[in-house]
């Protein structure tokens, strides 16, 4: 069992989140999100997740193109961004595995496979 936890950020909700004005440079919104999370993967979420964790960003449609980095995994969904996120939840089923997204069927998805589920605003206040 693999006791690093896994953080997978659902892109695409977590970017939509917040009325930035992201729609005008999608590609951008998720590389600025990606570049947030990096210090996730060493220093954790101070209180809530203990480093290291490994974190993986689930980016479709116009942001499909955003390359990973060393300390952020990348994954661009073929199709749908959501069953991208269940299918990384369902493929470490012995891992804590945490999701962050505000979808409401996503959330029930993750959760019946065994995930924590956690909305944008957990991010953000950590």
């Amino acid at each position: 069992m693999d006791d690093t936890p896994l953080l997978i950020v659902d892109g695409a909700n977590v970017v939509g989140s917040r009325p930035n004005g992201w729609w005008r440079d999608r590609a951008g919104a998720a590389a600025r999100l990606r570049d947030s999370l990096a210090p996730v993967a060493t220093v954790g979420l101070p209180a809530r997740l203990p480093a290291p964790v490994e974190v993986v960003l689930v980016v479709e449609g116009a942001a499909r193109d955003v390359p990973g980095t060393d300390v952020v995994r990348v994954v661009s969904a073929p199709g749908s961004g959501d069953d991208s996120v269940v299918d990384l939840v369902a493929g470490a089923p012995r891992r804590r595995r945490l999701v962050v997204t505000a979808d409401r069927e996503l959330r029930e998805r993750v959760t019946a496979l065994g995930a924590e589920v956690y909305g944008p605003r957990w991010l953000r206040e950590s």
